[in-house]
């Protein structure tokens, strides 16, 4: 795993072999990135990364500048391994929350910029982290969701689908808050 770009860029940390993840690709990730580039100022954005598995995307977040990032993860292990990573980095704009992901948003207060999701491909749950996340009223007027789902999955059909990118095997589909 190794981190693209920012402050920490070049950086390379290496997961436990029982790590229970599986990290966005190093090109979807650029790509992403790429995008986000031209649609947000990083440091004006609070990001909620929903599922950390290894950490990576909240790290990108941290390293382009991002001045909060909320990192939820269930898997103690993965937990262990993202704080680990955080401490070395003193990467304290990132705050991990080892809890249920589904359970802190039912209680969350708060309203992000950016929230990025990328659950187990078969979690139970993915078709409905959309409306999930417009439910509860998460994003700031104009913020945007990213979901990275896998290809057997369509969300065009969305009141706030925007488009939908393929990189390989990994889809994102991305989704704005409209300003009311």
């Amino acid at each position: 795993m190794r981190i693209v770009s920012g402050k920490y860029k070049g950086k390379r940390f290496s997961p436990p072999k029982n790590l229970k993840a599986r990290p966005t690709t190093d090109v979807a990730k650029e790509a992403l990135f790429d995008i986000l580039n031209n649609r947000i100022d990083y440091e004006e954005t609070r990001v909620l990364d929903m599922f950390g598995g290894t950490g990576s995307i909240s790290l990108e977040f941290a390293s382009r500048g991002c001045p909060s990032i909320t990192l939820l993860e269930m898997n103690a292990t993965n937990y262990l391994f993202i704080k680990k990573t955080i401490a070395e980095l003193k990467a304290d704009e990132i705050s991990a929350i080892k809890g249920d992901t589904f359970k802190y948003v039912e209680r969350c207060a708060s309203k992000f910029d950016l929230v990025f999701a990328d659950p187990p491909y078969d979690h139970p749950r993915l078709k409905e982290i959309p409306d999930i996340v417009f439910q509860h009223d998460l994003l700031n007027d104009e913020g945007i969701l990213i979901l990275e789902h896998p290809k057997d999955f369509s969300f065009e059909s969305h009141p706030n689908f925007l488009e939908h990118r393929k990189y390989g095997h990994v889809n994102f589909t991305f989704f704005k808050k409209s300003a009311e």
